[in-house]
């Protein structure tokens, strides 16, 4: 059987909050987040026939609460999606939302389905990680994994002790560039390519939020050095160099070529190939790297015929050994253009949406681009890595 495309037409996400009570969504539902991005795509996109959505997919970590009961079908019925799009929810952690997506276009290349609205949601403020968790005593008394791999923070201090090259100093520079990064791109208005506002409740009652709330604009080295470490004494993991505890909903929209054709939509990528590969738990971190020389493998492909990266940065170690190990400087222009979750937040299940997002973003921007990647961590020792080709 021969594989049909599946494209990108386009994809949004509310402003990234500070997951604590006084943050943007402290008194907002999960599944709000998510249907206010459904609703969104849906307006910014009125060729698109509602009635054609073959399903509404999205992922969430902490299944539980305002974020669980088949969030897909939930929040297809909340958004006002016709009773006849079904919705599903899926699990794998940090690879939430690029799991929806590549199960999305899946589905879109085989002939199943010609629309599908793919996406992810975490609300860390009502649902902490690891809430709820009751982790198989088997895990620890058999030795299948260590201790540390249940502690994301002490899986990047691990991934440390394997690259003693990698630096406290060289964690918090790229740090500070990300939060430089970032600052540059909402100056330069590259979040309102995909970036909705939501209307919030706060004790001094409604309000709208337009940009995230978790960069630090005016960050400098020396105030990233004189935090403390986060995880164990001695450490190199500080707040400063990792990815914050987030809340935040995005999604995307995937379509056959002749779905989009039928309703007037604009393709801007098509998802070429992707890979999902387990690596040791306890040093999570280092997931991107097999996951993408698996994919550039498989498509006879060098790490420089990626003209544009977006990673998730969960910690600067992640980031730099990824660099270190394909041979690209730490500031290379096409990686992580826009800076990532160390100055964004890290929503777990949302970020692969705003990942793609922002790489749609990045490969239009630029005439000589073409291939482009998007790749994560992920919890209990895995990653995962998407290849896309500019339309």
């Amino acid at each position: 059987m021969e594989l049909r495309d599946a494209v990108y037409i386009d994809g949004v996400r509310v402003p990234i909050g500070r997951a604590r009570p006084d943050g943007y969504y402290g008194s907002t539902r999960a599944d709000d987040l998510a249907v206010r991005t459904i609703r969104a795509l849906l307006d910014r996109n009125p060729g698109l026939d509602p009635a054609r959505v073959d399903d509404n997919a999205w992922a969430a970590t902490t299944q539980q609460g305002d974020q669980a009961l088949t969030l897909g079908r939930t929040a297809a019925i909340l958004s006002g999606l016709p009773t006849s799009v079904p919705g599903y929810a899926v699990d794998r952690m940090c690879a939430g939302a690029l799991t929806t997506i590549t199960n999305a276009a899946n589905a879109i290349r085989v002939g199943a389905q010609d629309v599908v609205i793919a996406g992810g949601v975490e609300h860390m403020g009502h649902h902490p990680m690891g809430q709820g968790v009751d982790p198989n005593p088997r895990f620890l008394s058999e030795q299948l994994v260590g201790t540390d791999a249940l502690v994301m923070g002490l899986t990047a201090e691990n991934l440390h002790d394997l690259h003693p090259g990698i630096t406290r100093r060289r964690a918090d520079e790229y740090a500070l560039q990300s939060q430089e990064r970032v600052a540059k791109a909402q100056a330069g208005g590259v979040f309102d390519d995909h970036v909705v506002r939501m209307q919030v409740w706060s004790p001094d009652g409604w309000r709208v939020v337009a940009t995230d709330e978790h960069p630090r604009p005016g960050t400098t080295l020396e105030a990233l050095a004189a935090l403390r470490p986060a995880f164990r004494p001695g450490g190199r993991v500080t707040a400063g160099n990792s990815a914050g505890l987030n809340d935040g909903a995005g999604c995307v929209l995937l379509t056959s070529r002749q779905a989009a054709q039928d309703m007037g939509l604009k393709p801007r990528m098509r998802l070429v190939d992707y890979a999902f590969v387990g690596v040791e738990p306890e040093t999570m971190g280092w997931g991107p790297v097999p996951a993408t020389e698996k994919l550039l493998a498989r498509n006879g492909l060098s790490i420089g015929d990626i003209d544009a990266i977006e990673m998730n940065e969960a910690f600067a170690v992640q980031c730099i050994a990824f660099l270190d190990h394909f041979g690209l400087p730490v500031d290379a222009p096409h990686v992580n253009p826009y800076g990532g979750a160390i100055a964004m937040g890290h929503p777990l299940a949302m970020s692969g949406a705003r990942l793609t997002q922002q790489l749609a973003h990045a490969l239009t921007a630029r005439d000589d681009a073409r291939l482009g990647m998007t790749t994560l961590c992920v919890g209990l020792g895995m990653g995962c890595s998407v290849l896309w080709e500019k339309i």
